[in-house]
């Protein structure tokens, strides 16, 4: 990493701040601690996949409630996609997740189970 920090260095002197070229390079070296931080905790990941791969489902969803006439159902829809990706976060099976929640809820009407409860875990 010190020897890409070099180059980038003697790249930033022999670049201009206006190409595009140039701009990246100051922009890697101003942002250096923050692009290393993943070598000195290992629970930083080095790239964001995961992150993209649980908004998929809402920005697919979000597209298909584009011009949905009922804002009510559009919100619930929201607040569901947020759970099941919540549960897929948490290692619950999604769709045990929805059976649980349901059968508490007929039970119990109001009770409100989330994915990272103890107790629920208790019930999958």
């Amino acid at each position: 990493m010190e020897a890409l920090r070099c180059q980038l260095e003697r790249l930033a002197l022999q670049t201009t701040k206006l190409t595009g070229l140039g701009k990246a390079v100051r922009h890697a070296l101003s942002n250096w601690s923050k692009l290393t931080l993943f070598l000195d905790n290992p629970r930083i990941w080095l790239d964001n996949n995961l992150t993209e791969r649980c908004l998929r489902g809402p920005v697919v969803g979000r597209r298909n409630h584009f011009g949905s006439k009922s804002e009510k159902g559009t919100r619930v829809a929201s607040i569901l996609y947020s759970l099941l990706e919540t549960a897929k976060l948490n290692g619950v099976d999604p769709a045990r997740y929805l059976e649980v929640v349901v059968q508490r809820s007929r039970a119990n009407p109001g009770t409100v189970t989330f994915p990272w409860d103890p107790a629920f875990r208790e019930l999958c």
